[in-house]
């Protein structure tokens, strides 16, 4: 079975096993953890930043972040399709007792005029806008990568009405794979940064939390209220390193088949229009009385899995278990389906 509903799907190489059975380990919540210590320090260093907190998933990176850089009754901008609004069931209402205000962006992505524009006034009838969150790449916008040089002028709103600035970068490296940037760059203008090791980079689970050690210190008691206190965490933790060190670099070969797949299916009779592919996600429209409920359906019996991401929308997500033999059997099972 070909499994294109997500990259988060994968399962450590062999390579990526015998590290993590190798591992050192302690206890996290006491701090002792050599493994996940040493995962902290080397993802701070990579963004140029203080500290890092390592976690379960990227949900929760997220919920954190907005819960130090907020109090109750804030108001978050970002896009109306990000993840921390439409995936996270709910948390910054229930953790944070903040409200979204929702913008429509350009594939998922703001602007810094946009932003400008949407900062409330100090009005005790309204809600304090504290805080903007993006999402880099965007998972509803089809993988889209921000312009660094607008986050720019974005960082630069954020500095003048005194807002934080959050990244939601569980496909950062996807981005960097594909422009000019660094990781240093994005540390360099985000207050706090989430990246997920269990997308593109392949291991089986973890996400971190950058920030200021001020951030992380408080970042530390917010995990442990939502229960993400891990003890031998040691051996998730290694495979996240083995990811840092090894799977970065193999990312564009996901965008590679990426694009090769969706050239195939934008001629497909049964599809209208397949978004712009910039990395590993494709998403595409089907013509107008192709049940997609049923299509998913004639995809699985043939060895095929995807997903389906709205009115009449599927979703396919390339990855390390995807290679160039999965890529010719996935274009021949599209193609044989009438």
């Amino acid at each position: 079975m070909i499994d294109l509903r997500s990259d988060t799907i994968t399962r450590p190489t062999p390579e990526m096993l015998e590290v993590m059975f190798s591992a050192q380990v302690g206890d996290d919540v006491f701090e002792d953890d050599p493994s996940v210590n040493a995962l902290q320090e080397k993802i701070a260093v990579l963004f140029g930043m203080e500290a890092a907190l390592f976690c379960p998933s990227g949900t929760m990176t997220n919920q954190i972040a907005m819960r130090i850089n907020t109090v109750p009754q804030d108001e978050v901008i970002c896009d109306q399709y990000a993840h921390i609004y439409l995936y996270e069931g709910g948390g910054m209402m229930s953790n944070s007792m903040i409200s979204p205000k929702l913008l429509p962006g350009d594939k998922g992505r703001l602007s810094a005029e946009m932003i400008a524009d949407s900062i409330n006034p100090e009005d005790v009838h309204r809600p304090r806008t504290s805080l903007v969150a993006l999402e880099n790449t965007m998972n509803k916008g089809g993988g889209a990568i921000y312009d660094f040089n607008e986050i720019q002028k974005i960082s630069q709103v954020c500095r003048e009405h005194g807002l934080k600035l959050h990244l939601d970068g569980a496909r950062l490296f996807n981005a960097l794979a594909e422009t000019k940037e660094t990781p240093s760059d994005y540390g360099q203008i985000f207050d706090t940064i989430s990246i997920c090791f269990s997308k593109g980079l392949g291991a089986p689970i973890g996400s971190a939390l950058l920030g200021t050690n001020k951030a992380i210190k408080q970042a530390k008691r917010v995990r442990k209220a939502l229960g993400g206190g891990m003890r031998q965490a040691g051996y998730l933790a290694a495979a996240c390193i083995y990811s840092l060190d090894h799977h970065i670099i193999r990312l564009a070969e996901d965008h590679h088949r990426a694009k090769m797949l969706g050239l195939i299916i934008q001629n497909l009779d049964y599809v209208l229009k397949v978004y712009p592919i910039q990395t590993n996600i494709i998403i595409f429209e089907l013509q107008p009385g192709v049940n997609p409920i049923e299509l998913l359906e004639k995809l699985k019996a043939k060895g095929l899995l995807a997903i389906g991401f709205g009115k009449g929308m599927l979703r396919l997500v390339t990855h390390l278990d995807f290679d160039d033999e999965s890529l010719e059997k996935a274009i021949a099972i599209f193609k044989s389906i009438a």
